[in-house]
């Protein structure tokens, strides 16, 4: 299971570069996704959730339309980016677009 430990500021600039259009930002680490439509978009959303289930790690999410805005951070670790926010961004990078 990844660690719920803080990552720090290195470590996260890491983790970033195998992560295109993710940033950190206000101890999150966020991306947005616009899809064709809100059908779309919302089935994004719950494939999303699955994954997040499993984890037992859910982002925070804002829908509009067809965008889906995407915050990652750990609660447990006082609102800290760590192991499991860049496990779950890695996930949802491997089904977003199949």
């Amino acid at each position: 299971m990844p660690s719920r430990e803080p990552l720090s500021d290195d470590e996260i600039d890491a983790a970033l570069d195998d992560l295109p259009g993710w940033t950190h930002d206000d101890d999150k680490l966020k991306t947005s996704y616009e899809f064709s439509d809100f059908r779309e978009a919302i089935s994004f959303i719950v494939r999303l959730s699955f994954y997040a289930e499993e984890m037992m790690h859910h982002p925070e999410l804002e829908n509009v339309y067809n965008t889906v805005d995407v915050a990652l951070t750990t609660h447990d670790a006082g609102g800290k980016v760590t192991e499991m926010d860049v496990e779950l961004a890695s996930k949802i990078e491997e089904f977003v677009w199949v």
